[in-house]
């Protein structure tokens, strides 16, 4: 069976950056055959704080709230995720840290490819997210696409530089293999 993959984008700033960066992961993705991508803002999700009274990994999917139950649909249809996140003061955006922090057992056993933006091209949030990710028993893949917001914006425009689309190629490879070995483990 095709992987289903999800490319994330993890700021729900107005203006966000990675809505330029998650569309260019979806063009170089769609040419290949390894999976099946699809793109999700996670701004048009509309998810609040941290409101279920049951702690994730105890709810058993029952979420009281209809924004979480219609996430953790969302999140349960796909075998791996293209993360595509931003750094905000050395760290995860709060937005997309809040989004993970929702659900539980929707995100275990699934395989993630981490593609950041920042200044330094978002290397911390990357790092900061391998440690997250473990503890909801994902597989970050070793492989990972970092973007400056220096070198690959030009007068507002993203327009990633010559290396990067081999830096996202390598991820995507890993990512694809990854979510096919870990099928037997999702069920």
């Amino acid at each position: 069976m095709t992987p289903r993959i999800a490319i994330i984008v993890g700021s729900t700033r107005p203006g966000r950056k990675g809505s330029a960066v998650g569309q260019w992961v979806l063009e170089q993705a769609k040419e290949r055959e390894g999976a099946s991508y699809d793109l999700l803002e996670l701004a048009d999700f509309g998810l609040g704080l941290l409101s279920e009274a049951t702690v994730p990994g105890d709810a058993d999917r029952a979420y009281e709230n209809e924004q979480t139950r219609a996430w953790s649909r969302t999140i349960d249809a796909y075998d791996g995720f293209v993360w595509v996140t931003p750094e905000y003061n050395h760290g995860v955006p709060a937005a997309f840290k809040n989004a993970l922090d929702l659900l539980y057992p929707e995100w275990n056993h699934k395989a993630v490819g981490l593609v950041g933006y920042g200044v330094d091209g978002g290397v911390r949030a990357v790092e900061h997210w391998r440690q997250i990710l473990a503890n909801v028993r994902m597989i970050v893949v070793r492989a990972q696409c970092s973007l400056s917001t220096f070198l690959d914006w030009r007068d507002g425009a993203f327009t990633p530089t010559e290396r990067r689309p081999r830096e996202l190629k390598r991820v995507l490879e890993q990512l694809e293999e990854m979510a096919g070995l870990l099928a037997p483990l999702r069920g």
